[in-house]
């Protein structure tokens, strides 16, 4: 459901003057810093991959400044994991696959996405 979705290689959009409600930052290649200044007043920060430092500053910032930064480990539960089922039955949420790795290349998938330009999840297939 979101309106746009920016390409961190292609445009910065802290420099395009724009305000977004919700900034999903993925990746973790935006400065957290100055992606609040292109946050709406009572904007959310959504961080995926955060590391400790930014996860406390974010918790800080979120104290003082109105605009929420949200981020950590995520604790699915069951009706959540149903939900998503039900909107990737409906067509509504679809799996962008990167690549697939046999288990035997764990080494060069770890590298794919730590080289930081995935365009989608890396899956690691097990065969029994």
């Amino acid at each position: 459901g979101a309106d746009k979705a920016i390409d961190y290689t292609k445009e910065d959009f802290t420099k395009n003057g724009e305000k977004y409600d919700v900034i999903y930052d993925t990746v973790d290649k935006t400065s957290v810093w100055r992606s609040l200044k292109s946050l709406n007043k009572k904007g959310h920060m959504l961080l995926a991959s955060a590391g400790i430092c930014t996860m406390l500053g974010g918790a800080i910032t979120s104290l003082f400044s109105g605009k929420r930064i949200v981020s950590g480990v995520i604790k699915e539960t069951v009706k959540d994991m149903n939900f998503i089922k039900q909107l990737i039955e409906n067509g509504k949420l679809k799996a962008t696959i990167s690549k697939v790795y046999p288990l035997k290349e764990i080494a060069r998938a770890h590298a794919h996405v730590d080289g930081g330009h995935k365009k989608g999840n890396v899956i690691i297939s097990v065969h029994h």
